[in-house]
């Protein structure tokens, strides 16, 4: 019955929009927008169930060497209200939010924690991460990953809380604090945040925000300019921000609030916190360029404490040093040397040979 009315719904859709919009097809005109209105959602809901899954398979990825959890907390309410006087309106924004701890963390003790924000536009935190996840855990570091507003598999609704640039940076500091306030075995002055891509975006701001928050941070291949990035991306792209109830209009109409959105933008804030920026060539995600004007935006300023690396058309483009090959773990060992130098986690790889026994059980 329901393929029988799928292929009727096909047929009423391939109808000539004249002979649709002709006076008596009002029912036919109604029936037809509450058809797309359920296929517009259908890619949130197969999301949900994909996310379901994903959650099963950490278990399976990580259970051997970490406690793994699943939290629901809290970040600050919408930054606009579509109904400011509705029931709940104001109320803080619930999200769910990773942990993963050692197996073999003394529940006396204290371990560095490592704030893993996941990249976007609109993505989640899932088992991409698996091998990386592993490394971190098996140095010693306890790592949280909050699955901020507008992040995919929690429906429709949460989807369209995104807040890219604003209020998600908000919500991963929460991620950092629920920590701390929750689990003992946090070492408060022992905190980093890591990130790639819109992860890596969400890390810089968070140290240019709350630059006492975390002793070290990395950056990979991080979205740095988005005047820019709206000037190279198709109008898709671009609808995704002119959309937003936090933004509302294209670049060209309110350029300042796209630069505030912007680290490449507001390096003034930067604190000299501890930072590795990583980036490539051929990324064909976030252009080489976005990352050029950050690291250009720093050294203007005068600012210290940075480091950087650009790589040269590394296989993997935007993922490069994600990536399982040898030379991509390598520069991972790069990255955990840098955060370990202050962080002290218990159990620092000394050779890449350490870092893929930890990652891929073999070495």
């Amino acid at each position: 019955m329901k393929q029988a009315q799928f292929l009727i719904i096909l047929l009423l859709l391939s109808l000539t929009p004249e002979l649709i919009s002709q006076p008596g097809n009002t029912e036919l005109m109604n029936a037809i927008n509450e058809v797309e209105k359920n296929f517009s959602t259908l890619d949130h809901r197969l999301d949900v169930i994909e996310k379901k899954i994903d959650d099963v398979y950490w278990y399976n990825k990580v259970g051997d060497i970490a406690y793994i959890d699943k939290v629901y907390i809290t970040g600050p309410p919408l930054a606009r209200e579509e109904n400011s006087t509705a029931q709940g309106a104001g109320n803080p924004v619930k999200f769910w939010n990773y942990v993963f701890i050692p197996k073999n963390a003394d529940p006396s003790g204290k371990y560095p924690l490592l704030v893993f924000p996941h990249g976007g536009v609109h993505a989640s935190f899932d088992t991409y991460y698996t091998h990386i996840v592993r490394e971190m855990v098996s140095q010693g570091y306890i790592v949280t990953a909050a699955e901020y507003r507008g992040s995919t598999g929690y429906g429709k609704a949460m989807f369209d809380k995104i807040d890219y640039g604003g209020l998600e940076i908000q919500d991963v500091d929460a991620s950092r604090q629920f920590m701390i306030d929750n689990y003992s075995i946090v070492d408060s002055e022992r905190v980093g945040i890591v990130g790639w891509s819109h992860g890596g975006y969400i890390a810089l701001f968070n140290i240019f925000e709350y630059p006492g928050h975390y002793k070290v941070a990395f950056t990979g291949v991080p979205v740095s300019d988005l005047v820019a990035r709206m000037g190279y991306k198709d109008q898709e792209y671009r609808d995704l921000f002119s959309g937003q109830a936090a933004i509302g209009k294209t670049a060209d109409e309110n350029v300042a609030e796209y630069r505030k959105r912007s680290p490449a933008w507001q390096t003034a804030k930067y604190q000299n916190t501890p930072l590795l920026i990583h980036t490539n060539t051929n990324d064909e995600d976030v252009n080489v360029l976005e990352v050029e004007h950050l690291i250009k935006s720093l050294k203007a300023e005068d600012k210290k404490n940075f480091s950087y690396e650009i790589f040269r058309n590394m296989p993997g483009g935007h993922s490069f040093d994600r990536m399982d090959y040898m030379e991509a773990k390598e520069i991972r060992l790069k990255i955990y040397n840098h955060l370990n130098k202050y962080l002290n986690p218990s159990k620092p790889f000394k050779s890449v040979r350490d870092l893929q026994k930890a990652g891929y059980g073999f070495n």
